[in-house]
């Protein structure tokens, strides 16, 4: 679910920062499965709406705000994925959940078909700078360096700004958006989306060259959401995005113990056993220990191929960047761009070998001109490390368009 032309809604401003997502979300996720208050507030009890949408996040009890922590009901279950999709450098919390008595099954194709009655939800928030930074209309940002402080958890030094839904209904999947309120205290059911202010804090400038950058956060509204879940342009049918095996076979941590998710979700019951979940998963873009070509295949795959597909919203474009597809003009190289218009920046070929700045996938990546920017949804800013990523990859390669 992303968000394209910014929609109307109220507009705040607040800062954030950059702190890496793989850290943030294990430090959320390890403090709402470990910690606990003195007194045990009411046990949340999840509630599937096999129709209509409630107004509240809360009222669906999947997750709550007890005090000032996050709170998940039992059964509702954290997950992480290998590699990311960016939006915008917001840090994700992402859990599933459905009712007793019913399993979902690994597909031949590797997705996660999860059956009717099940809740995907992911969280979106951002680091503050200090304890009660944010005062309705300015949010300071802070920088950490990862180490494990279950502190950072709290709600007091983290900022949640929407929380969207995927539900299994009797006629398919639906998108449902919540967006947080000032207090903290619950979300709200929206249809339109809606728009933030907020204020990037770069934190490798120190002292007076310290860059801030102002940006619009967007949250979808329910036809945006569409746009990306529905993978396939001819079925037109809505359907998770990071719920595939090669995404979800790492290892994460349940009640402290290290355990690959799938494997996991099929102990608790969640999914009918199946031995694929050893099989070779995506790899995390940002371990360094990989190959250039497997971090950039990774990062496209997970951030461009629920359109770019032989049966996706872009299959028109020719352009696929699976990562089955070999090194060829399906995958861009030397390949002329079909119907781009002012999205090819001037340049002839989706890539060109050895020259990333001739190269119309580099600039589409780098340009946030509603017009031209990949993806078209879902972001308002450049992600500046997956360009970078990008640019080293094409750099690299061997051969000419000539």
């Amino acid at each position: 679910m992303h968000a394209g032309k910014t929609p109307p809604g109220v507009h705040r401003a607040i800062a954030l920062n950059t702190m890496t997502q793989r850290g943030l979300t294990f430090l959320l996720v390890l403090f709402l499965l470990a910690t606990g208050c003195s007194q045990s507030p009411p046990a949340l009890e999840p509630q599937f709406f096999p129709k209509e949408n409630p107004k509240l996040l809360s009222e669906w009890q999947m997750l709550s705000v007890e005090g000032q922590s996050l709170q998940l009901a039992d059964g509702v279950t954290p997950y992480d994925l290998n590699a990311p999709l960016f939006t915008d450098y917001a840090l994700k919390l992402r859990t599933i959940w459905m009712p007793e008595g019913v399993q979902g099954e690994i597909t031949e194709d590797g997705i996660l078909d999860l059956p009717i009655g099940s809740v995907i939800t992911k969280t979106f928030y951002y680091p503050l700078a200090e304890e009660g930074a944010f005062n309705g209309k300015v949010l300071k940002a802070r920088y950490e360096t990862g180490r494990m402080d279950p502190a950072l958890a709290n709600l007091k030094t983290i900022r949640l700004v929407e929380t969207r839904m995927l539900v299994h209904r009797q006629n398919g999947w639906e998108a449902v958006s919540y967006v947080w309120n000032d207090e903290q205290s619950d979300a709200v059911l929206t249809r339109i989306g809606d728009a933030q202010k907020l204020t990037l804090i770069d934190p490798e400038a120190m002292g007076a060259a310290k860059r801030e950058t102002e940006f619009s956060y967007i949250v979808p509204d329910i036809n945006q959401c569409a746009a990306c879940h529905v993978q396939n342009a001819t079925t037109k049918i809505l359907s998770p995005i990071g719920p595939k095996h090669h995404h979800m076979s790492k290892e994460f941590s349940y009640q402290g113990q290290k355990i690959n998710q799938l494997a996991y979700l099929q102990n608790i019951g969640f999914l009918k056993p199946d031995n694929r979940w050893r099989q070779s998963a995506n790899i995390d873009w940002r371990d360094e220990t990989y190959s250039l070509d497997k971090r950039a295949r990774s990062y496209l795959d997970i951030n461009c191929t629920h359109c770019h597909n032989p049966v996706g919203a872009a299959d028109t474009s020719g352009l696929f960047l699976s990562p089955e597809i070999e090194n060829g003009p399906k995958l861009g190289l030397c390949k002329l761009p079909i119907a781009a218009g002012a999205g090819t920046g001037g340049r002839l070929f989706d890539i060109v070998p050895g020259k990333p700045d001739q190269s119309i996938l580099l600039y589409r990546m780098e340009t946030t001109k509603p017009d031209a920017m990949m993806p078209e949804l879902g972001r308002s800013l450049a992600h500046e490390e997956g360009v970078a990523l990008i640019r080293e990859w094409i750099k690299e390669m061997a051969g000419d368009c000539g």
